[in-house]
Parts: C-alpha cells; structure tokens; sequence
C-alpha cells in the first residue's frame, strides 16, 4: 500500500469547497483544511505511487481553484 501527503494551495475562498471536492474522490483517505504555508492537507492511499500520481495529476491538479500542489511520499 502506498500513501502520499498532498499539500494543496487554493484561491482564497475555496479551501472548503475543494476540501470536499476531494474528500469525496476515491482513495484520498482524508482532506482537512489547515493553517500555514498551504490550504489543505491531504492523505491519498493506492496499491502503487503510480496509481496516485495519476490520479494527482488527471483528477486533483485539474480541480477549478487549486493554484499548486506539493507531494510527499512516504517511505513506510
């Protein structure tokens, strides 16, 4: 099982919405709203990294609002 920290930037006004948007695409195991450098804080879970970063990059990064995206994978 790979998992993956997806930081997100939104237009001001939007982190709730986009928020849901993405609580409700399947394998994103959590979306939360939080305080910082970013918007949102997001926990997307696949068998593989390469079934996440597709669907980062043909779903999550085509959501009207988000300005940016920051990816981490973790390691165990």
């Amino acid at each position: 099982m790979a998992r993956v920290y997806l930081l997100v930037n939104v237009l001001p006004g939007k982190d709730v919405s986009i928020r849901d948007t993405l609580r409700g695409i399947k394998g994103v195991a959590n979306a939360d709203v939080v305080t910082g450098h970013y918007d949102i804080v997001a926990v997307l879970e696949a068998k593989n990294t390469s079934e996440i970063f597709d669907k980062i990059l043909k779903k999550i990064r085509l959501i009207k609002g988000i300005n940016r995206t920051e990816t981490f994978v973790a390691v165990e």
